[in-house]
């Protein structure tokens, strides 16, 4: 029994804020951020609004696509790291909101991996037990509350935002093909908030010092992805028997316009077959996978029986790729 995506839906925040404001407010013009990063705009959430709210509009936008009311989902896995707060899982607040009422509901952190760690637990939960059928996996994360937007390294490339999809059980010979994924915690200094956890608890002496602000060694990450993406492609490529040729569309994690431009370069890719949001709502985490993946779907870019390949890597460090094969009615909402 295979699974399949049946839906997908995504939401961002109405805020937007402009590279060309971002660079004023930087000192270094919109012109630097674009050569940067590639990115035009992001979106910032609404000051009442929570990673839960964002998870919670994307999860009831892919139910509606898919036709499955949510007293249906039997599973809602969460993917984020900026939670609405250290306990207990958002995931269980986004189940309250949308009323899965009989789901198991509970978080995943792989930071930017996350969605696709997400899609992997929930597919290998369905397949394991026969009594539940629906998962609802989202990725969703509101950076902007934890950004200095006085650091160019880092506030010219995060976004807020919420993308899911609905899985579920198939007697197709369509869905998930094949997953894999990884980590290297020898890395974790990378990517990181340091303070507000069991090591550095908040204090006077870990906001004085901008510990709870979210920090990145730019170049280390773009090296080490450079270096992990295509080793993740072909090894989805074997797993499944297929060529790159083979794949219709692949959906990468949006971490930077500049370097997904590159690596397009790098492994020949034909035009269009790299699908991108990046220049229109930056890098939202583990959001970016299902928020791109909800945008080429609106653009009728798979059709049944295409191969895509959903490909992330991110803090901890993590990476991660899945390859599917489009069932016939998968769709977003309009």
């Amino acid at each position: 029994m295979n699974t399949a995506i049946l839906g997908t839906g995504s939401y961002l925040p109405d805020g937007v804020l402009t590279s060309a404001e971002l660079g004023e407010r930087l000192g270094v013009g919109e012109e630097w951020v674009l050569r940067k990063t590639g990115i035009r705009q992001r979106r910032v959430a609404a000051a009442h609004e929570a990673t839960s709210d964002l998870g919670s509009h994307a999860a009831e936008r892919a139910l509606e696509a898919a036709g499955i009311p949510a007293a249906d989902v039997d599973l809602i896995v969460l993917a984020t790291s900026t939670k609405d707060q250290p306990m207990p899982a958002t995931a269980c607040q986004v189940q309250a909101n949308i009323g899965a009422h009989h789901a198991a509901a509970f978080d995943i952190d792989a930071v930017c991996t996350g969605f696709v760690y997400g899609l992997v637990t929930a597919n290998a939960m369905l397949t394991a037990d026969p009594e539940r059928r629906v998962a609802v996996v989202i990725g969703a994360d509101l950076y902007s509350r934890f950004l200095d937007y006085d650091d160019r390294r880092t506030s010219c490339l995060l976004g807020d935002g919420a993308g899911a999809v609905v899985l579920a059980k198939s007697g197709e010979h369509q869905g998930i093909i094949t997953s894999t994924i990884g980590s290297d915690g020898r890395l974790a200094h990378l990517v990181q908030i340091p303070g507000g956890g069991s090591r550095r608890p908040p204090s006077f002496e870990t906001v004085a010092g901008g510990e709870h602000y979210f920090t990145m060694i730019g170049r280390e990450v773009r090296n080490l992805a450079a270096e992990v993406l295509p080793e993740v492609v072909a090894e989805l490529l074997k797993s499944a028997d297929l060529t790159l040729e083979d794949v219709e569309l692949l959906v990468p994690h949006q971490a930077n316009g500049v370097m997904l431009a590159e690596w397009a370069e790098s492994l020949r890719l034909a035009p269009g077959q790299l699908h991108l949001t990046v220049d229109r709502y930056g890098n939202t985490g583990a959001a970016s996978v299902p928020i791109t993946l909800d945008d080429a779907v609106r653009a009728g870019r798979l059709s049944p029986g295409d191969i895509a390949l959903l490909l992330a890597f991110g803090g901890g460090m993590t990476w991660g790729g899945t390859a599917i094969r489009w069932l016939p009615g998968s769709r977003a909402r309009a």
